[in-house]
């Protein structure tokens, strides 16, 4: 029984082989270890760039305490204009966008270029296979017999370079940051078609309360024409008159046909930022009528971590920074270590015996004795890479407060403007109705009547036009505060 038991438990030459050869390769891999971990990392510590902040926004009024809402917060800032053709159409952006859809492409050669830079903290490992047939020449020099012989060989080869001095180490965390940067760049193209396309969008449904304010004026002409006329037959009114009202009524026909050249440009602009040809597209006239919403600014250092251009440009001063020590490893020997091993027999039955194993480890140190200040001007380099990274984070934190301060004085501005406006035409309306008034009582000329119409019209175009202005304002600032973006939305190191 126990001749039985040592007999089915017996290793074969193979196997112990084989065993061998594992334990040489972990022991192998295990120094490469340690001599990784016992390594250093070069270069200056990365520390968040300083920029000037402002403790309020000076045009913030009355939403001066306010934080923002929590549409904006969502991300889905556009549901705050409560519009549901808009909602249809900023949701297709996201799915069919050419241009967002090529940086999405491009964040994806980023995460793929940080695998590969990775890598870099593992040895290499290759294997092959190999047999080969050798027939030796009877006549060579030494020795006049033929021989024959077969070579079978199974080679395993690792080799390695420890990051001792921290240069992959400081490429991998480039490379990361450049990911992270890549990810705000994403989120800050889609922000801007997002944006761009609700522009586009109250552009037209401006337009279509201009043409609606067009076409209603266009029959009040229409019936002071008939009016017109009606005196001129009965000897009361002029032939003068009567050319008056004929000119302000084709006038204002053709400005009211005249807005479908604009309507039709900002109709085929929506088609391409939801990626459909525009011959295919067709947005249903909608008057603009309802007015912007509020939309609190918030503190200005809470626009440091919702912007995502400004988000862009810190990663890439990290990156910058790990770059520079990237540079300064290049100071310090290369290292490489290597090991082989396996198995090489005459024959296949005995290749795979003890006997037949082969192991080797080896290592080299390369040191660049001179290079002409190449290593000093790569660092110089660096450094300066780093400091313009800087200088330009700097002034993307500084144009963002600018674009939310300017917004905030054109809704100040424009809110204002527009209380003077209304009633600017509610006193055009009452100059206009006198006017026609005094004219069908004969004691002015049609003139009056067609002055004070273009001046009505006017204001009451002024009107719509200030509504557009302060709706398309309100999206430039939800826009410059970042759209409900966050850092915490990047991808993690």
């Amino acid at each position: 029984m126990k001749n039985s038991l040592c007999a089915t438990t017996r290793k074969t030459p193979a196997e112990k082989s084989l065993r061998v050869f594992r334990a040489r390769l972990v022991w192998a891999a295990s120094v490469m270890l340690a001599i990784a971990v016992c390594g250093c990392t070069v270069g200056p510590k990365y520390v968040r760039p300083t920029a000037e902040v402002p403790s309020d926004f000076k045009d913030a009024g009355q939403w001066k305490a306010a934080q923002p809402s929590d549409a904006i917060a969502k991300g889905k800032w556009w549901e705050i204009f409560q519009d549901q053709q808009l909602n249809t159409l900023e949701e297709q952006v996201i799915v069919s966008n050419q241009s967002l859809k090529a940086e999405e492409a491009q964040y994806a050669q980023a995460r793929a270029a940080l695998k590969i830079v990775r890598s870099n903290y593992y040895p290499m490992i290759t294997g092959s296979v190999a047999g080969e047939r050798y027939h030796q020449s009877s006549n060579r020099a030494i020795g006049g017999s033929t021989i024959n012989y077969s070579d079978i060989s199974i080679p395993v080869d690792a080799v390695y370079e420890p990051d001792l001095w921290g240069r992959v180490r400081r490429l991998a965390e480039a490379q990361a940051s450049e990911l992270q940067a890549t990810a705000a760049d994403l989120a800050n193209v889609q922000l801007s078609l997002q944006a761009e396309l609700a522009l586009d969008y109250f552009n037209l449904r401006g337009l279509d309360a201009q043409k609606n304010l067009l076409d209603s004026t266009v029959d009040s002409y229409e019936k002071a024409l008939e009016l017109t006329q009606s005196r001129f037959q009965g000897g009361i009114a002029t032939a003068v008159d009567v050319a008056q009202a004929e000119t302000q009524l084709q006038t204002t026909r053709a400005r009211s046909i005249d807005l479908g050249v604009q309507r039709a440009a900002f109709e085929d602009a929506i088609a391409v930022l939801i990626g459909q040809p525009a011959p295919n597209f067709h947005v249903e006239p909608l008057p603009l009528t309802e007015n912007p919403p509020v939309v609190p600014p918030g503190l200005p250092s809470a626009l440091l971590e919702r912007r995502p251009d400004i988000a862009a440009a810190e990663r890439r001063v990290q990156e910058a920074n790990a770059k520079i020590g990237v540079a300064r490893s290049a100071y310090f020997p290369l290292v490489s270590l290597n090991a082989g091993g396996g198995f090489e027999s005459g024959a296949i039955g005995t290749l795979l015996q003890g006997p037949s194993g082969l192991f080797s480890l080896g290592g080299q140190a390369a040191e660049t004795l001179f290079e002409g200040g190449a290593r000093r001007g790569a660092t110089q380099q660096a450094i300066a890479a780093r400091d313009q990274s800087i200088a330009l984070y700097r002034e993307t934190v500084l144009t963002a407060f600018q674009e939310v301060e300017d917004n905030l004085a054109v809704l100040r501005i424009l809110q204002d403007e527009t209380q003077t406006q209304v009633a600017a035409v509610a006193s055009a309306e009452r100059s206009l109705n006198l006017s026609l008034t005094r004219y069908q009582g004969g004691v002015t000329n049609y003139l009056e009547v067609t002055t004070a119409q273009t001046a009505a019209l006017s204001d009451e175009i002024t009107a719509v036009d200030l509504l557009t202005r302060r709706v398309a304002a309100s999206v430039l600032l939800v826009k410059a505060l970042g759209g409900g973006w966050d850092v915490t939305k990047l991808p993690p190191q």
